[in-house]
């Protein structure tokens, strides 16, 4: 019998995360609804009966409010997944000044995550990122995390994606002693809303690709699929099931295509960066 855990899913009011969501909920767990949307994230959380919280991640003020809806209403969190992304057109700055598909990406999942890192440390808890192949997304420049310099959609959301396994090794490096458990995953190209903000011509491509039933057949997997990686990590045992600070396709450790993945002293810088763009704003 599965241990019944209470697991909180950014991005879950469509695609893989409430997919994962009515999956996880199946199987008895305490799912706790996060989305954008408040329309779909309530539809999501009434279908299922769980709650729901609704934060735009595109406001650092919305996180920060979330984090502490989830710290006074839940005693325990046993996972918490970032899940909530999206790639976007032309570059825009939130209303807190930062690129908006680095902040929903990364900066956002990492404040939230931040802010919560008492009650994942007291709680044991797993943290999870859901991140895409990395093999184009050039290279993360701890100068210009927001891509003034040289802004492309595509490249804006690799590089993002990119961040998301940095931050999930080095989560693990400075918290697993403490309890913490990390993974990053790739959920394959998923027929979902995904990129339909967008005006880059590649993203809107592979979307008319993926609305052709032959092309969805052929190039996407279902949103059930696509959160496969994401109930199973979430129900699994780091250590046992599967090891903390990996990057997971299909259930299976692999390496991501994209050498700055390894380093090291960029995963610490990204942190340290991340940590100086948010000083002053939230205190943890």
């Amino acid at each position: 019998m599965k241990q019944q855990k209470t697991i909180v899913i950014t991005g879950a009011s469509d695609g893989i995360g409430a997919a994962a969501a009515r999956r996880l909920h199946r199987d008895g767990h305490t799912v706790v609804v996060v989305g954008r949307s408040p329309e779909k994230t309530h539809a999501v959380a009434a279908e299922l009966g769980v709650d729901g919280h609704v934060a735009d991640f595109t406001c650092l003020g919305d996180v920060a409010r979330l984090a502490a809806d989830l710290t006074a209403a839940y005693p325990r969190i046993d996972v918490l997944a970032n899940n909530a992304g999206g790639v976007f057109g032309d570059p825009t700055k939130t209303v807190d000044g930062f690129e908006k598909t680095f902040q929903i990406n990364h900066l956002a999942p990492f404040l939230l995550t931040r802010l919560l890192l008492d009650r994942l440390i007291a709680s044991q808890a797993t943290v999870l990122q859901t991140s895409s192949t990395v093999r184009f997304a050039g290279k993360v420049d701890l100068r210009d995390l927001d891509n003034d310099e040289h802004f492309d959609a595509v490249h804006a959301y690799g590089a993002a994606k990119l961040e998301n396994i940095l931050f999930t090794n080095e989560l693990h490096r400075r918290y697993h002693a403490s309890g913490i458990s990390t993974a990053s995953f790739y959920p394959g190209n998923v027929a979902t809303n995904f990129g339909s903000d967008t005006t880059s011509a590649i993203i809107r491509f592979i979307r008319v690709l993926g609305s052709n039933p032959i092309g969805r057949r052929v190039l996407l997997s279902t949103p059930e699929q696509g959160a496969d990686q994401l109930v199973w990590l979430a129900e699994g045992t780091s250590g046992t099931d599967w090891r903390s600070g990996d990057y997971y396709f299909r259930r299976k450790p692999t390496k991501p295509r994209n050498a700055q993945a390894f380093d090291d002293d960029l995963a610490r810088g990204l942190w340290e960066r991340s940590e100086e763009l948010l000083a002053g704003r939230f205190p943890a």
